[in-house]
């Protein structure tokens, strides 16, 4: 599905008022996440691949070490060792499989935009994405994560967090796809990187702190009926 122009999966003017009176309440409590927590753009886009199938602290140690060495810079990146790099990153799990795909990655940045990520953005939205997911171990949310935080492209980024919020207040079903639920999403706020960019981190905090895997609904403020959110 065209992330942009699929078709319209829920009820108009009323969906998109309540994603905005959530982002609202969320705002309200939360305040500005600042995220993503990095140094430079690369640092971002090394963060959104090593934080595959772990959390956000085990990245942070592997950040340390590479920043240690100096080496959050692409071509410092590209030219270590893989055996290297797979030891620098190993508090982040999967590090064969990420030094690969940091690899893989740094290919395409040197092959099509000599080395810089600010080539990158000039380019089209949706050319991004395609050229981004045609590299080998980057998925839909690793791309969108980069498009988002490091390019500040108007995309909406969709994560187990995502998910447990919106399957929550009844915006998708357990069977949703990732592009059912960015759609909605995209299809019903104002296409502002700023938005969605505080937006996705905002559902992050709350996850966090409420929306947990078992979740504490009592301490849930979207559940509070007299804001008529559910």
């Amino acid at each position: 599905m065209n992330v942009l122009a699929g078709k319209k999966l829920r009820h108009g003017e009323n969906l998109r008022s309540k994603l905005l009176e959530v982002f609202s309440i969320l705002y309200k409590i939360y305040g500005p996440q600042s995220w993503w927590p990095a140094d430079s753009n690369f640092e971002v886009v090394v963060g959104a691949i090593l934080t595959q199938n772990t959390n956000w602290s085990n990245v942070e140690k592997a950040i340390v070490n590479l920043k240690r060495e100096n080496l959050l810079r692409p071509l410092a990146l590209r030219n270590i060792s893989t055996k290297k790099l797979a030891a620098l990153i190993r508090p982040s799990g999967y590090y064969n499989v990420k030094t690969k795909r940091l690899k893989n990655f740094l290919d395409f940045l040197f092959t099509r935009y000599g080395g810089k990520l600010a080539k990158m953005k000039p380019n089209a939205l949706l050319t991004l994405r395609r050229e981004i997911l045609d590299i080998n171990g980057i998925g839909r949310e690793t791309a969108d994560s980069i498009l988002l935080y490091a390019l500040e492209k108007p995309i909406f980024v969709i994560d187990a967090y995502t998910r447990r919020i919106a399957l929550c207040l009844g915006l998708i079903c357990k069977e949703s796809r990732y592009d059912d639920m960015q759609a909605i999403f995209m299809q019903n706020l104002p296409h502002n990187a700023r938005l969605f960019n505080e937006y996705h981190a905002l559902i992050v905090a709350h996850s966090k702190s409420a929306c947990r895997i078992k979740p504490d609904c009592l301490r849930c403020v979207l559940h509070n009926e007299k804001r008529g959110i559910r």
